[in-house]
C-alpha cells in the first residue's frame, strides 16, 4: 500500500443519541441489543474513515454491562482505533450514559471490535498503517497488538 500511516484522531468519532421508549423493555432499561448495535455502528464509522473502504466486522471482544440506561439517558459512544494490522483493524468503543437533568454520569461498558477493509470485489484489502503520536498512544497501539495476538492464539485453538 502507497498510503502512509494515519493518526488515531484521523478517523475517532463520537456519537451521541437519547434513549427512547423504543429502544427499551417494560421497565424502562435500553435493551442491551440496542446498545450492542450503536457500538457496531460507531466502529464501523472508526474503520471505514481510517480504511475509506467497505469495512465487516469480524469479531467483537466480550461485552459485560456495568450499568443500565435508561430511557431519557444520553448515550456517548466515543470510538478510536487501538491497533491496525495489514487488513484488520481494532476498535475501541467507550459508552457513557448521562442523566441530562442531573448530569450525573456513567461508564457503562467497554467494547473491542476488529473489523476488516474489502475491495470492490469483497475481499480483504491493506490498510494504512496507525501512527503514535505520543507515548500514550504507543502503550494503546502495543495493548491493542496484544489483545489481537490473544484473539488469534483463541482462534488457533478453537475457542
Amino acid at each position: 500500500m502507497t498510503e502512509q500511516g494515519k493518526r488515531i484522531g484521523d478517523s475517532q468519532v463520537t456519537i451521541s443519541q437519547v434513549m427512547l421508549p423504543t429502544d427499551a423493555n417494560a421497565y424502562g432499561n435500553v435493551h442491551g441489543g440496542v446498545i450492542m448495535k450503536l457500538v457496531d455502528d460507531a466502529g464501523a464509522i472508526v474503520a471505514t474513515r481510517h480504511s475509506r473502504s467497505i469495512v465487516v466486522t469480524v469479531a467483537v471482544d466480550s461485552m459485560t454491562f456495568l450499568s443500565p440506561i435508561y430511557v431519557g439517558n444520553l448515550v456517548t459512544l466515543t470510538a478510536a482505533l487501538g491497533y491496525v494490522g495489514r487488513t484488520s483493524m481494532e476498535v475501541e468503543v467507550l459508552v457513557e450514559a448521562e442523566d441530562p437533568l442531573t448530569g450525573d454520569r456513567t461508564h457503562t461498558n467497554t467494547a473491542y471490535l476488529v473489523y476488516v477493509a474489502l475491495d470492490d470485489d469483497g475481499q480483504a484489502r491493506e490498510v494504512p498503517p496507525l501512527v503514535a503520536e505520543s507515548e500514550q498512544e504507543s502503550q494503546r497501539i502495543a495493548r491493542g497488538r496484544e489483545r489481537q495476538k490473544a484473539r488469534l492464539s483463541r482462534r488457533q485453538k478453537g475457542i
